[in-house]
């Protein structure tokens, strides 16, 4: 087995990413499907690890873990660590994907961090401590996530269906999915991706957003002023500098109406912050992960395991 081989897991709920650094530097990535974060997560992550080593013929001695929907760093580790397939890793470090999103789009920066994806999570880090913000799942929050905003535009096709609300060119594409909007409800409800499902009526309205529908607008408008106020709140308890640096990554913010309504809801209480292209992804951030220094705000929010 290769002495300093890193396996890099970006495990996010539409898309496990991998990559496999040798230590000459080169590298080889996969990706796999999202990880269920309503299922155990040790036998997801640990069939990845199984196939990456079943494909290159070999264990890597290190790998790095940043997974969605993680609620106990510790016990996930331990869970790894005793898995039969990752019996000869030397080494794994886990935590949220949170902070290996930081780490991809600021590295080392102060700053906050918007991952808006099928869920949100918020990180901020400070001269001395980091917060994670929502992240908590699509029933107690991930508030302007594509959940969110897909959850919020069904109701509104509802409510104009019914004589609640007003009319919507939104109504049409649910149709296209469930023509009869009275039972569309059964099959939802009875259906095991359903979470995803409903994610995915996030990039349609945004699309009817920008074609001047004021249902789309109003909830584009409020999903992006849901993640500004996760982000202010992130830069707010860590003591971030005025001129912190924001990243906002994930499908949400492919949006244009989003990501402008967000920016200038952040403005309007930090006028000095600057927003950021990121360095780079969260399977960046995986790599970083494995070279985080002892000293470093983000060491308290992973767990590392050593045989």
């Amino acid at each position: 087995m290769p002495e300093h081989t890193l396996l890099a897991i970006d495990a996010g709920q539409t898309g496990i990413k991998t990559r496999l650094v040798a230590a000459d530097g080169t590298a080889r990535e996969w990706l796999f499907p999202g990880v269920l974060t309503d299922r155990p997560l040790t036998p997801q992550l640990a069939a990845v690890v199984a196939e990456v080593a079943r494909v290159t013929d070999e264990v890597p001695s290190t790998i790095t873990f940043g997974v969605s929907g993680l609620t106990s760093a510790d016990s996930e580790a331990d869970a790894l660590l005793q898995h039969p397939d990752l019996a000869d890793v030397h080494r794994i470090v886990v935590t949220h994907d949170s902070v290996t999103s930081f780490l991809g789009v600021l590295g080392d920066r102060q700053g906050g961090v918007v991952a808006a994806g099928t869920g949100v999570v918020t990180l901020g880090v400070g001269p001395e401590h980091s917060t994670r913000v929502d992240g908590w799942g699509y029933i107690m929050g991930d508030a302007g996530s594509g959940y969110w905003i897909g959850r919020t535009a069904l109701d509104a096709v509802m409510r104009a269906h019914d004589g609640r609300g007003p009319a919507t060119t939104l109504t049409a594409v649910v149709q296209e999915r469930w023509p009869d909007l009275e039972t569309a409800y059964v099959p939802l409800q009875a259906s095991e991706d359903r979470v995803r499902t409903v994610a995915s009526f996030a990039a349609p309205t945004a699309q009817h957003a920008a074609s001047g529908d004021e249902v789309a607008i109003r909830i584009c408008r409020e999903a992006a002023t849901e993640l500004a106020t996760a982000v202010l709140a992130a830069l707010r308890v860590t003591d971030a500098p005025a001129d912190a640096a924001v990243g906002a990554i994930g499908g949400v913010f492919g949006s244009d109406l989003i990501r402008s309504a967000f920016e200038s809801a952040v403005r309007a209480e930090r006028p000095d912050a600057r927003f950021v292209p990121p360095a780079g992804s969260g399977l960046d951030g995986a790599v970083a992960l494995a070279q985080l220094g002892p000293a470093h705000p983000l060491r308290e929010r992973l767990v590392e395991r050593v045989r």
